[in-house]
């Protein structure tokens, strides 16, 4: 593996929202916000690298960066756009910035939102904000914000926990009698196809009322339009 070139891996799924049905109360939903723009998805192992267990919030980061750099690619005064960073390349580039000391490359440590958020402003000069809630409980309260943000950007968003500290990419809001978040798993190991993502709930639009109520989150969003 390349450590420095994302898009020699086998070929990654696009879009894979797309063809994904509403929730089953889909009739009562008000308003719906989704994703805008192309995306890879990328999961455990997509590049022959091992990272059960450990590798999500970087799995997440890249997926994130996919739909940044096609953002940017469209761009005409865009000449040099940073290919989407391997996990290798992701740790150097956090210790370069000083955010992590040298052992940190090589390991199995996790990143969060933070992480991403100054990973992405290092690579491809994105600023992104930071939401965090205290609690399971608040996941309402940032419905409104997720559904500015997808209305205003358009781009993909990265989430985190303590308790709940799987990360997961969020591709849209819905709301009505129930709040949904599309959630895209990145622990998924093997070849994905779209028929499966969809069927074994990797992705999936899950009410907020699952989520953890002893779990704090943060939310990782792209300053970016959609172009």
């Amino acid at each position: 593996m390349k450590a420095n070139a994302m898009d020699d891996v086998q070929e990654l799924l696009t879009d894979v929202h797309h063809g994904l049905a509403l929730p089953e109360d889909h009739a009562s939903l008000s308003t719906s916000c989704i994703v805008t723009g192309s995306y890879k998805y990328y999961h455990y192992g997509c590049d022959k690298f091992d990272d059960r267990g450990w590798g999500c919030g970087y799995r997440t980061l890249q997926t994130l960066c996919s739909w940044i750099r096609l953002q940017k690619l469209k761009d005409k005064d865009e000449k040099n756009v940073n290919k989407v960073p391997s996990l290798p390349v992701i740790q150097q580039g956090l210790v370069a910035m000083g955010d992590k000391p040298d052992t940190f490359i090589g390991s199995r440590n996790w990143i969060g939102s933070f992480e991403v958020c100054i990973t992405i402003d290092h690579l491809y000069d994105v600023p992104c904000k930071i939401m965090h809630i205290n609690s399971g409980r608040e996941f309402q309260a940032t419905i409104c914000a997720l559904m500015k943000h997808f209305q205003q950007f358009g781009s993909p968003v990265m989430m985190g926990g303590d308790t709940d500290s799987s990360s997961k990419g969020i591709l849209g809001v819905c709301t009505g009698t129930k709040s949904y978040l599309l959630v895209l798993d990145p622990h998924f190991w093997g070849t994905p196809t779209n028929s499966i993502l969809h069927e074994d709930k990797w992705l999936s639009w899950k009410p907020v009322d699952d989520f953890l109520e002893d779990s704090f989150y943060n939310f990782c969003l792209p300053q970016l339009k959609a172009r």
